[in-house]
């Protein structure tokens, strides 16, 4: 159904004239004038309307979605080559990993990998939560993509009783 602005039902009255009151949406006639018919019309024209209008919204939700999910995974590929580009691995002839979120400079003879237990140095922050002295950390990376001044591990931390 197409449709018209002011639409009215237009069906013969007792006098003869076409009834002047307004319809809307589906119908074809108003209240008064419409057949059981007509009604079912309507009322199978709108559902169908409503079915169309959200499967066309589960539809357009869909293609969000997964145009979503295609730009993340985008964007995390183009990040890896970003920082596959700028890592470094050796500074001044030291490795350099990460331990978390910071990157610190190792200048020992073996060298570390990821999840070997190393001494951090003392900082104000460490100082506070975990009172003076190293803090031990864990290393999460090789290499880094920081440009600025590294601290310097302090060692190895000692095995635990679970390290094999």
């Amino acid at each position: 159904m197409t449709y018209q602005p002011d639409r009215t039902c237009g069906r013969p009255t007792r006098s003869g004239n076409p009834c002047k009151i307004r319809i809307s949406g589906s119908d074809v006639a108003c209240g008064t004038h419409a057949t059981e018919q007509d009604k079912a019309v309507a009322e199978a024209h709108g559902r169908g309307w409503n079915e169309g209008y959200e499967a066309g919204c589960e539809s357009g939700a869909s293609s969000s979605k997964s145009h979503i999910a295609y730009l993340e995974k985008r964007v995390k590929e183009l990040e890896e080559q970003l920082d596959s580009a700028r890592r470094v691995y050796e500074v001044d002839g030291s490795q350099v990993v990460q331990v978390g979120r910071y990157s610190y400079r190792w200048r020992g003879s073996d060298p570390l990998q990821v999840g070997d237990r190393v001494l951090l140095p003392e900082n104000w922050l460490s100082k506070l939560k975990d009172g003076p002295g190293s803090a031990v950390g864990v290393v999460t990376k090789l290499g880094t993509t920081y440009r600025g001044s590294l601290s310097d591990i302090v060692g190895r931390a000692p095995a635990t009783d679970g390290d094999d």
